[in-house]
């Protein structure tokens, strides 16, 4: 059974390529302000902060960001209280933004392929990339984190969004450890946030964390794995932490002198296989087991569980990794040349130490989330960005929620003018049922330019009211939520 809504389309496809390039304008200014222009009623109950970070600005002072990943962090707050929304951004105000915003030009290189102005020589063996700090937000252990998985987060202040700078986490990050920007969270009596650090190379040191709720470090264990690993995400469950080592390869030659990024160097290699990592949480954690599946390509994971002698993974798996050229303009991209993104689930057979996998949904999609008190655990509902037609490549324009028990599927789609960012899903402070609260997801309107902060009823998936904001956010990547608010006295409602 699939619910759909579903507005009047313009000619052939349910997007216009120009409206959709619009929404990667940069942002250059920040804002503080009450949200006046609402439609419907915000939930009363709906009470805390909603984080979003992602890349704002794709230009320093006219010069262009070769692809949105190289782009400074700008952190998006929006403040639910007393049935109003407060919203407020921030660059994140890393060493390198300041210094590019001052000088008013590019001075670093990018990992995903901006260059320095001077072409080639100007970045021969230059390493010094800049922490961007743009691809997810969290609050743990009374700390406000802007992540970047190349290097360690930055503190802000989560009433100002003013940045502290650099941190180590109280000494528990070393020299060379990184801090991954796809941490995971375990509910329950104890709750933990899980997250790794990854040392690329000929062979690959990979280091997990785990911390309890004050950010005290718990325990730190770790495996080295031979070539190269471009690992994003990953997922745990209460025995394992699970990671998907890609079949690609990196030359860094390209790199070293200068012609392309060290993102542009990554090269997918179908005739390998994708290795599936689990690392005993507790116990031994030498019994470490690697299962080995059809070659693909995997950003995101959905969640992860353990059932009857087996493992399940739900992943969005792409079949290559969606390689980046030099010289080419990422709004350019071909959508009907390039393979979607679907929803694969994977079960590793313990004993059989095997591996099968189905496709659980067609539709091109992204971004998966669910109801945290499940993460790690068997659960029922998935909520995803994706495409609004059933099949084929596009960009996202909806909000899909699928139940995996029984296949069904509601789509809520913002085409053909709306592009839709990640989805949140937060519980209702009385839940009485896994899909008991709502989603909040933000979409750029390509007609009046600017963004609205939608809220769907994760039950019955209708929008419930929409924030309307007075200007755009670029499409973001990540983010979190949490039930306190971070208000100043002087806009306290």
């Amino acid at each position: 059974m699939t619910s759909v809504v579903q507005p009047p389309l313009t000619d052939d496809k349910p997007y216009d390529r120009a409206d959709w390039q619009r929404g990667y304008l940069s942002q250059p200014q920040e804002f503080d302000y009450w949200v006046e222009e609402i439609d419907g009623t915000i939930p009363a109950e709906l009470n805390g902060t909603l984080f979003r970070n992602g890349p704002g600005l794709m230009d320093i002072n006219g010069m262009t960001i070769h692809h949105p990943f190289d782009g400074d962090g700008m952190i998006n707050r929006f403040t639910f209280q007393n049935g109003r929304v407060h919203y407020r951004n921030r660059y994140v105000q890393t060493e390198g933004y300041m210094a590019e915003q001052a000088a008013g030009k590019i001075l670093y290189r990018g990992v995903f392929g901006t260059q320095k102005p001077g072409g080639w020589w100007n970045n021969f063996l230059d390493f010094n990339l800049k922490n961007i700090a743009n691809t997810n937000i969290i609050y743990w252990g009374e700390k406000l984190l802007a992540l970047w998985e190349g290097a360690k987060p930055h503190q802000l202040d989560p009433v100002t969004l003013s940045t502290f700078g650099i941190d180590d986490l109280s000494g528990d990050l070393g020299e060379k450890d990184n801090f991954a920007a796809h941490p995971r969270f375990e509910a329950g009596a104890e709750p933990r946030l899980i997250n790794f650090s990854i040392d690329p190379g000929l062979s690959s040191e990979l280091s997990v964390f785990e911390f309890d709720q004050t950010g005290k470090l718990l325990t730190r264990y770790g495996h080295r794995m031979p070539g190269f690993a471009f690992i994003h995400d990953f997922v745990v469950t209460p025995q394992y932490a699970i990671f998907f080592q890609n079949p690609v390869d990196f030359n860094p030659f390209p790199f070293l002198v200068g012609f392309r990024g060290a993102g542009e160097c990554i090269k997918f290699q179908p005739q390998q296989a994708t290795k599936i990592i689990l690392i005993p949480r507790n116990g031994d954690r030498e019994q470490i087991k690697i299962f080995e599946s059809q070659a693909g390509f995997v950003f995101h994971h959905a969640n992860a569980f353990e059932t009857e002698g087996k493992v399940v993974i739900d992943s969005i798996c792409y079949e290559s990794f969606p390689e980046i050229e030099p010289g080419s303009d990422f709004r350019n991209v071909d959508f009907d040349g390039i393979a979607p993104g679907n929803l694969w689930r994977f079960e590793l057979d313990l004993a059989s130490e095997t591996v099968s996998r189905s496709q659980l949904d067609t539709r091109c999609c992204e971004f998966p989330t669910l109801n945290q008190a499940n993460a790690g655990r068997a659960y029922r509902y998935l909520y995803a960005a994706a495409a609004h037609e059933a099949t084929g490549n596009a960009p996202h324009q909806a909000y899909v929620k699928l139940n995996l028990e029984t296949g069904d599927r509601k789509l809520c789609s913002f085409a053909p003018r709306g592009y839709v960012s990640e989805p949140i899903f937060v519980p209702h402070p009385n839940a009485e049922s896994e899909d008991h609260g709502w989603v909040l997801g933000v979409v750029y309107r390509s007609d009046r330019h600017a963004s609205d902060l939608v809220i769907l009823s994760a039950q019955t998936w209708e929008v419930v009211a929409t924030v309307k904001l007075k200007e755009h956010i670029p499409y973001s990547l990540h983010g979190s939520w949490v039930p306190e608010t971070f208000l100043h006295e002087s806009v306290t409602a």
